[in-house]
């Protein structure tokens, strides 16, 4: 392996860029024309135009993309997350143009996307699965008195689903009818697979899951796990490891059921096994992510592995040796999704230009982003600005470390999602770790507004308006080439605009909290 194409775009492109580099690979990027000026792009050792900014037209464009991969050289591909991370044609496309899959086989990529598939391999592995249907409904009325008997709330299910996609949870017998034909109906335009199942609804679980390794003959292992219950409309929001609820006998069980499920489907490469836990300790299979988790940096800093650098080395054919992990999580790590969205407006998306960023740095802080300083957040795609990841040596530790680094961190141009996670943070239930999938809803109305220090403010405003006032004349001054006023390009103007923008960063203080 010594050129990797990334089929993908924003932070997981950047993370893989750095895990060329790191394994002595090149990496090659690929863009769409919203990402003309993406960092991933700046970064990569070679770049190439796919197409238009709808997804179709570039980053789900498998044609193209193996087209790509050719002109470039590349002898294998890294698909990172979304996209065409679980999609088994892609797999199996790459697979049979003689390229290097960095992921799992198509056959195991197949096998967990189909729900009901899933369901029953697990069942036979004797994996713990939630009372349900192990086959499509086809007599929405049969199944309905089958749900009946087990108890409501049920929660519908879309066969080939994945993030709350064609996803109803039903309270009432009466509400069952509506509920499916929505739910089938969005199922059919998100997978293009209406079919439909259930199961019954766990109450305030929390869902954790396990991060596995599977390698190339047939051994899979464990690298524990992540709690991941505080979710908004089924997204995860943040991450965190150990997960509170965790005894050394419920790890060494989930575990067992993790290696269990992943060796069942033949499963390579990195993936996670994600369950629901219940106020009792019972835990219930509910999907398995065939593909590199977003939270994955959570297990990275609790494990001391390289997520990305085991794929490149489980892909690459050589003789795999586990890596070595610790008996139990060292210390503890929590992720906060910064997402350009407004939380005071239902989560909205707010896309933008992003005049200044700034990300917090100190012990225990990463963070992966693929954007800068006047980079330009697009309507196109997913508005995720970058993952903070936060390590202590326990949780207390943790939570102080990262309420200091959300407190540093800056963003203007585009509302964000710190100010939410800072709420959360101080919220006393997240504190003694009640974190149920249903802490945003139960709690959203007594979050509460978090003083920041008022240098911090007088920093950000001051740096907004020096780069207003600074950008707005740059912008307007005639470029000039030995004193002489001359046309300019694009691109000159935009090499202004830049140095404009790095300006006012090297001329700011640092932010002072008080102690």
């Amino acid at each position: 392996m010594r050129r990797v194409l990334i089929a993908n775009r924003g932070e997981i492109a950047v993370r893989v860029i750095r895990a060329c580099r790191r394994y002595g690979i090149e990496s090659v990027a690929v863009y769409s024309d919203a990402d003309r000026a993406a960092l991933h792009v700046r970064m990569a050792d070679h770049a190439y135009h796919l197409g238009a900014p709808p997804p179709s037209e570039s980053y789900l464009n498998v044609d193209m993309i193996i087209a790509t991969a050719r002109k470039a050289g590349a002898d294998a591909i890294h698909p990172g997350y979304g996209f065409l991370s679980e999609n088994a044609a892609f797999a199996q496309r790459v697979v049979d143009e003689g390229l290097i899959w960095i992921g799992p086989p198509p056959s195991a990529i197949s096998l967990m996307g189909d729900k009901i598939a899933a369901r029953r391999l697990m069942r036979h592995s004797g994996v713990p699965v939630v009372p349900g249907s192990d086959s499509p409904i086809e007599d929405p009325a049969q199944a309905l008195r089958a749900a009946q008997q087990a108890g409501f709330p049920i929660l519908l299910k879309a066969v080939a689903g994945g993030g709350g996609k064609g996803m109803r949870m039903v309270e009432r017998p009466e509400d069952w009818n509506d509920a499916f034909e929505g739910a089938r109906r969005e199922a059919q335009r998100a997978f293009g697979d209406g079919r439909m199942f259930w199961e019954k609804y766990v109450q305030r679980p929390h869902h954790v899951e396990i991060q596995v390794l599977g390698g190339p003959y047939g051994r899979a292992i464990s690298l524990f796990e992540r709690e991941c219950s505080i979710q908004r409309r089924h997204q995860k929001v943040i991450e965190e490891s150990p997960s509170p609820l965790m005894t050394d006998d419920l790890r060494a069980r989930m575990s067992r059921a993790a290696v269990a499920a992943a060796e069942a489907c033949g499963y390579v490469s990195a993936g996670t096994v994600e369950f629901l836990v219940d106020n009792d300790r019972n835990f219930y299979f509910l999907e398995m992510n065939t593909r590199l988790q977003v939270e994955h940096p959570v297990t990275e800093a609790v494990t001391g592995v390289d997520l990305v650098i085991e794929q490149f080395r489980i892909a690459s054919g050589v003789q795999w040796t586990p890596p070595a992990i610790p008996e139990r999580p060292f210390g503890h790590a929590m992720e906060f999704r910064i997402y350009a969205e407004d939380p005071e407006n239902n989560f909205l998306p707010t896309p933008g230009r992003l005049a200044v960023y700034r990300q917090p740095q100190g012990p225990g802080v990463r963070v992966d982003s693929g954007v800068y300083s006047g980079y330009t957040v697009p309507i196109y795609y997913d508005p995720m600005i970058s993952k903070l990841v936060v390590w202590g040596r326990d949780r207390e530790e943790t939570m102080a470390r990262a309420s200091a680094a959300l407190e540093e961190y800056q963003i203007v141009g585009v509302v964000s999602t710190i100010e939410f996670h800072r709420r959360i943070l101080v919220h006393p239930e997240f504190r003694k770790g009640n974190t149920t999938t249903d802490f945003i809803s139960r709690y959203l109305g007594e979050f509460k507004p978090v003083p920041i220090h008022s240098d911090g403010v007088a920093n950000a405003i001051a740096l907004a308006a020096a780069l207003y006032t600074r950008n707005k004349a740059e912008r307007h001054a005639p470029v000039t080439r030995d004193g002489v006023a001359v046309e300019a390009s694009n691109w000159l103007r935009q090499g202004r605009v830049e140095s404009t923008l790095r300006w006012p960063m090297a001329h700011q203080g640092p932010t002072v909290r008080s102690l």
